[in-house]
């Protein structure tokens, strides 16, 4: 997968998703730089939600806060 410029502006833009730390890696990079067309387009719901407890701690705080709200299933289960 490679991401345009708007969100990879520096650095590695070229992702093997079949690589845990690259795949993780994208996801924070468009999760912390997207809009809406960026998530529809670059993230998968099963994935997010398979690797939410690594990539919620690669987030800040309010990025964190804004998703779990948003999404209830990515909330830890002491928070649910």
């Amino acid at each position: 997968m490679e991401l345009p410029l708007h969100l990879a502006w520096s650095g590695l833009r070229a992702f093997d998703l079949g690589d845990e730390k690259l795949l993780l890696g994208m996801y924070r990079i468009v999760l912390l730089n997207g809009r809406y067309v960026d998530y529809t387009r670059y993230l998968d719901a099963a994935l997010l939600v398979a690797h939410w407890p690594i990539l919620r701690k690669m987030l800040g705080g309010g990025v964190r806060t804004a998703w779990e709200d948003r999404f209830t299933q990515l909330r830890p289960a002491a928070a649910a």
